[in-house]
C-alpha cells in the first residue's frame, strides 16, 4: 500500500537556530504515527512542516504528490489539523464552530449549504457529542472542546489528521476519552493520523507507530514495542523509567505502561541536570 504520508530528509531552522534535519517516515490509512518526546524537541514545528504552514529549506513532504505543488485550499482537503491551543472570541455554537471545516469545499462567497451541515453534523456524531450540537462552544468543558476541534478537522472530509498534543491540559478520564475516539476514527475512516505527544503512555496506548524526537533527529521509530523501551525513554528523558506489562482478561496481549521513578534523594538541582545536561548551567 502506498503512504498518504512520505516525508524525505526534512530539515529545519529559525534563522541559525536548527530545529531538526534528515528526518524521513512513513504513514498509511489506518495507521496512528506518535512523535513523543520532550518539550522544545521540534514535535509541533515538524508536524507546521507536514502541514505546509512552515516550508522546508531541505527536504520533501509527499502526500501522493509533493505538498510544494497544492496550494493551501487542495492541502486543507488532504488534511485536518489540530493545535494545540485554540481561543473562539465569539459565542459561536459548537455545530457552528464544526461547520467553519467545510471552508476548504466552499467558494470564495459561498454559505455553507444543507449538505455542509449534514457533513458537519455526522462528524458531530463521530466523535460523540451529538448532544453538544446547539451549545455555546465557549460554555463547554475542555474535553469537549476537544472533541469539536477533531469534529471540525473531520468536516474537512480529509485523509490524514494531524494532532498537536490533542490530551494537553485535560483532565485522566478525558484523555481517555480522546485517545480512544482518535484510535476509533483511524480504524473506523481509514485515518492516517500523526500525533504529537510528550507522554509515553499516549504512544503505548494508540500507536502503531512511534517515532522518538530528541535535539533534531529520531532517536528511534518503529513499533511501539520495540521503541518505547526502559533504555530509549532513559536516553529521551534523561530519567529512570520501568514499563510495566498488566495482563487484562478482555485483552488479547499485556497493556503496557511507563512509570517515571523518582529519586527521593535527588535535589532540584540533580533532576534539573540530569534532564536537561548542563550542569554548570544551573543557577
Amino acid at each position: 500500500m502506498e503512504a498518504c504520508i512520505r516525508l524525505e530528509n526534512a530539515a529545519f531552522s529559525y534563522g541559525d537556530h536548527l530545529i531538526f534535519r534528515g528526518l524521513s517516515l512513513q504513514l498509511e490509512g489506518g495507521q496512528i504515527l506518535c512523535l513523543l518526546g520532550p518539550n522544545g524537541c521540534g514535535k509541533t514545528t515538524l508536524l507546521r512542516c507536514v502541514s505546509g504552514l512552515s516550508p522546508m529549506p531541505e527536504g520533501r513532504v509527499l502526500l501522493g504528490r509533493d505538498i510544494a505543488s497544492l496550494s493551501e485550499i487542495e492541502r486543507a482537503r488532504i488534511m485536518g489539523f489540530v493545535f494545540q491551543e485554540h481561543h473562539v472570541l465569539f459565542p459561536y455554537t459548537v455545530l457552528d464552530v464544526v461547520r467553519m471545516g467545510r471552508a476548504p469545499h466552499l467558494g470564495l462567497f459561498s454559505v455553507p449549504s444543507q449538505r455542509d451541515t449534514q457533513i458537519a453534523e455526522e462528524a458531530i456524531e463521530a466523535v460523540g457529542i451529538g448532544r453538544l450540537r446547539l451549545k455555546r462552544y465557549t460554555e463547554i468543558s475542555g474535553g469537549e472542546r476537544q472533541l469539536a476541534l477533531i469534529a471540525r478537522a473531520l468536516a474537512q472530509e480529509p485523509h490524514i489528521l494531524l494532532l498537536d498534543e490533542p490530551t494537553s491540559h485535560l483532565d485522566f478520564g478525558n484523555q481517555t476519552l480522546i485517545l480512544e475516539t482518535i484510535q476509533r476514527l483511524a480504524r473506523e475512516r481509514g485515518l492516517a493520523v500523526l500525533m504529537a505527544t510528550h507522554v509515553p503512555d499516549h504512544a503505548l496506548f494508540v500507536a502503531t507507530q512511534v517515532a522518538l524526537m530528541k535535539a533534531g533527529g529520531f532517536v528511534a521509530s518503529g513499533a511501539p514495542d520495540e521503541v518505547v523501551t526502559e533504555k530509549n525513554l532513559r536516553e529521551l528523558y534523561g530519567i529512570e523509567v520501568k514499563i510495566i506489562q498488566v495482563n487484562v482478561a478482555d485483552r488479547a496481549a499485556p497493556v503496557r505502561s511507563a512509570i517515571p521513578l523518582l529519586r527521593s534523594s535527588a535535589g532540584p538541582r540533580d533532576v534539573a541536570a540530569s534532564y536537561l545536561g548542563k550542569e554548570g548551567d544551573w543557577p
